[in-house]
């Protein structure tokens, strides 16, 4: 860059940071759209869009902290996944999770406690297992009802006395009011409805980055080349594809043995391209199912309206292939209640059929949902019933149903899809591959990650000897807890300066497989909405907040920032 341009880049930086800092500094209730003067009810210092669980931790740092806080929720669901069937926390090291996360997780051990909370089943006969066992002397519990985490959250927002405006969904095509400064300052956001809502600083906590996306951040989508960021494990993964897997011998041709009769259906066409380059397709999602077998809260498998044969028949013919598990991963929950997950080469997981949800219309992603709630209804279905399932599959299947006591207005199923991932920003710290393994180290941590890198399949294929596999499965553990950091949750400093992305942060598709769990959300959350207030009563952009002062409140509200290997 020549001198000349340095004087100018130089003159045109100190009028944007004289006109953000001018912002930051007016009252809340100045702040206008379209002419329109903000009331205390649609105003606050710091707007958060999506109240999943990391926008309500996000909400609840920001009342703590003596700041005005409005919580949007687009759909008619609070808490996001936590509240919606995933039940059986995904953690990799408790000792990793610290603040207002933590605390949730308490508050879940201390309902327990409760006998009341025990109506089907006796406290005594429960026992989780696996990670998120919990011995009697821990003051957390990991798992628990979706209605429990429900209520959990509703009494905590109605202790904080914070606002939460449910069913008010972005306006993605002009909903986001920008200043013209360079980096861009978000004014106000309008719902479909035409209600807007006025802030100083914003937080978009949704699983797909709407606010972020319609705020101009960049961000991508799917998977990147491995030589993007000089991983190993990101893009198309044929080779290390061997986890939930078809058995083989399974014919994908609606003929067997006939390539001109055509592909069964949700089989790509096209073979994969080399392993290792990027595209665009995301890991599979589908509904974390709260299953029951006990009679009087069970609610039997039923064969959906709509229902399509073809659908299942690759599930039938691995069945008689030689597969002889339950595709399922059944997770116990309290009170005969279950995390239901997927498992092996056919299950709950709806591969392929998700490509277009992150940059989708509203309309649009209402249609996928219901494709997946028709194709798991209809799985479930099969699986109990038909004639070409094992008898001791459909036995096992069959004793398991939906609760009635849990997502009441649906029978037992739920509207929240599990969006394992979607839009991810693009920021100046990307976290990759390497920030999990320990040979990269983020400088200004702002939680811990823990979890395994961990990637769903994304597509559904044809081998060169004309059988059917499934492709993009990546589980690759075996690292300590590692620091995400704050750069990664703020946009490039050109591009917005009083936004924070907590959620859609900016990783890799494989760092983000690790870093994608509740908890770790929640972390972050409150890590944004801190760094949020901050930016505030320093009168800065986000990327421009004191490091040292956000990391010593982090440290002050129990977030844990380091890994030590003694940590228990």
């Amino acid at each position: 860059m020549n001198s000349r341009n340095s004087q100018h880049r130089s003159a045109s930086q100190r009028m944007i940071a004289m006109f953000t800092i001018l912002f930051l500094c007016l009252p809340v209730s100045m702040a206008t759209t379209h002419g329109k003067q903000s009331s205390d009810n649609d105003s606050a210092d710091v707007v958060i869009y999506g109240a999943t669980s990391g926008g309500i931790a996000a909400a609840i740092q920001v009342k703590r902290m003596g700041k005005s806080v409005i919580l949007i929720e687009p759909s008619n669901h609070l808490g996001g996944l936590t509240t919606g069937g995933l039940g059986q926390t995904d953690i990799g090291n408790k000792a990793a999770i610290g603040g207002v996360s933590r605390e949730f997780y308490r508050r879940v051990k201390k309902y327990y406690q409760n006998e009341a909370a025990w109506k089907w089943q006796a406290r005594s006969d429960y026992r989780s297992i696996g990670q998120s066992a919990s011995s009697a002397e821990e003051d957390t519990q990991w798992t628990f009802e979706p209605h429990v985490a429900l209520k959990i959250y509703q009494d905590w927002l109605k202790e904080m006395d914070i606002a939460v405006v449910m069913n008010q969904r972005l306006d993605r095509r002009a909903g986001v009011a920008l200043s013209k400064a360079i980096p861009a300052t978000i004014l106000s956001i309008t719902m479909e409805s035409g209600e807007t809502y006025h802030g100083r600083q914003f937080i978009d906590a949704t699983y797909e980055g709407d606010l972020m996306a319609a705020a101009g951040v960049q961000y991508t989508v799917g998977r990147e080349s491995n030589d993007t960021y000089g991983e190993t494990l990101n893009g198309v993964q044929t080779k290390l594809a061997v986890h939930h897997q078809f058995v083989t011998g399974v014919d994908p041709f609606i003929v067997p043995g006939d390539r001109n009769s055509g592909l069964l259906p949700f089989i790509d066409p096209n073979p994969p391209p080399i392993d290792g380059s990027g595209d665009q397709r995301l890991q599979a999602y589908c509904f974390r199912m709260c299953m029951t077998d006990h009679p009087e809260n069970r609610i039997p498998w039923s064969k959906p309206e709509g229902y399509v044969d073809q659908w299942y028949e690759l599930l039938l013919r691995n069945f008689e292939a030689g597969e002889r598990r339950v595709p399922l991963s059944i997770g116990l929950m309290p009170n005969r209640k279950t995390d239901t997950n997927n498992n092996f080469g056919f299950s709950t997981d709806f591969i392929g059929q998700n490509y277009d949800y992150p940059a989708a219309t509203y309309e649009r992603r209402e249609e996928i949902v219901a494709q997946h709630r028709l194709y798991q209804q209809g799985l479930m279905w099969t699986l109990a019933n038909h004639p070409r399932v094992p008898a001791e599959i459909r036995a096992e299947v069959a004793r398991w149903g939906l609760c009635r006591d849990e997502f009441e207005a649906g029978q037992g199923w739920q509207d929240q899809l599990y969006i394992r991932e979607a839009r991810r920003m693009v920021s100046d710290l990307v976290m990759t591959q390497h920030h999990c393994q320990g040979r990269e180290v983020a400088s200004d941590p702002v939680g811990l990650a823990a979890y395994t890198m961990d990637s769903h399949h994304v597509q559904r294929h044809v081998t060169a000897d004309g059988l059917v596999r499934n492709e993009g499965d990546v589980q690759v553990g075996g690292f300590s807890p590692y620091g995400i950091g704050y750069r990664a949750m703020v946009p490039k400093a050109d591009q917005c300066g009083n936004l924070l992305v907590p959620v859609c942060l900016s990783a890799s598709h494989m760092a983000f497989g690790s870093i994608r769990m509740e908890p770790v959300f929640m972390v972050l959350g409150q890590s944004a909405a801190t760094a949020a207030v901050q930016a505030l009563e320093q009168q800065v952009p986000v990327q421009n907040i004191n490091l040292e002062q956000l990391r010593a409140r982090l440290l002050a509200d129990g977030t844990v920032l380091e890994w030590k290997p003694a940590s228990k």
